[in-house]
């Protein structure tokens, strides 16, 4: 039995539908079960609630073989509040139910300089600290920005221009959500893994953000710059959208440590390759949007 969280998400939605394409038992963890896909139903069994309520992570890892593991990204007070008290209870699930196996999505910046001045970075890293302490074989897949947040950029490109709080001309790696969920699925299904690692999934080039923007004028037709804002604008920002200052602050560390090349420290021998290039991503999942 695998079980699955945020099975509506970006990357829980590809692990699930990745697995459900095999003959593996599933277990869905989802608040509202009316938003998985009609095909899934009857397929998997569906368990109610949030993932961070200790009822419900008993009751869903209970006789499972492994565990799909991801904080959703919604603010809190505190990155802490968000990501390792969020999975207290799932770590203490897992122990109690010895679930050999857990796969969870965490970042990039273990074991570099940045590990523990990341905000965001440094508190997803030690949330998987925590699932380790459960006995598991935790694999924890490291990853960079995602494709997908173009997605939320379409007003931005109509207008002709995205902003970001990174530089220009700094090459990162980036994925595509739909990798990221068959690299999960791949390794919940083998299962042949023992040891608790992390690991890299990154797609196949580095591109910086003025790379990016020039690729989606050439694929959507639509002429799209880049504009640098500093920081303390974008927390202001974050702010004003009602994030906690706690939390906005932490993810512009994050942003910080990966302007400062954080995420350009994986090794590329070690990790997942993902398939999609990024001109290919906006080739199939954003120029149809625009």
């Amino acid at each position: 039995m695998i079980v699955i969280t945020t099975p509506t998400g970006n990357i829980g939605g590809h692990v699930l539908s990745k697995l459900a394409a095999t003959d593996e038992r599933l277990r869905v963890i989802v608040r509202d079960p009316s938003k998985l896909p009609e095909q899934i139903h009857g397929r998997v069994e569906v368990v109610v609630g949030s993932h961070s309520d200790a009822a419900v992570v008993d009751k869903a890892f209970d006789g499972a073989s492994a565990v799909f593991w991801l904080c959703p990204p919604t603010p809190r007070e505190s990155p802490e509040a968000a990501t390792v008290e969020f999975a207290r209870p799932a770590a203490e699930a897992i122990r109690r139910h010895a679930v050999p196996h857990v796969v969870a999505a965490t970042t990039l910046g273990r074991d570099t300089p940045w590990q523990d001045r990341a905000g965001m970075a440094t508190a997803s890293i030690r949330m998987v600290d925590l699932l380790r302490t459960t006995g598991a074989a935790v694999r924890g897949l490291a990853l960079p920005g995602f494709m997908d947040n173009a997605l939320r950029l379409a007003d931005n490109i109509r207008a002709g221009c995205i902003y970001g709080a990174i530089g220009p001309d700094i090459k990162l790696p980036h994925v595509a959500t739909r990798d990221v969920g068959a690299a999960a699925a791949n390794l919940l299904a083998d299962r042949s893994w023992a040891e608790q690692q992390d690991i890299p999934v990154l797609g196949p080039e580095e591109h910086s953000y003025a790379d990016l923007s020039d690729i989606i004028s050439e694929e959507t037709g639509h002429k799209c710059g880049y504009e640098q804002v500093p920081f303390d604008k974008w927390k202001a920002r974050f702010v004003s959208f009602g994030w906690p200052e706690p939390f906005a602050e932490a993810y512009i560390a994050m942003l910080k440590a990966k302007d400062e090349g954080m995420d350009n420290v994986a090794s590329r021998s070690t990790a997942i390759i993902g398939p999609t290039s990024f001109r290919q991503w906006v080739r199939e999942e954003l120029a149809s949007t625009l």
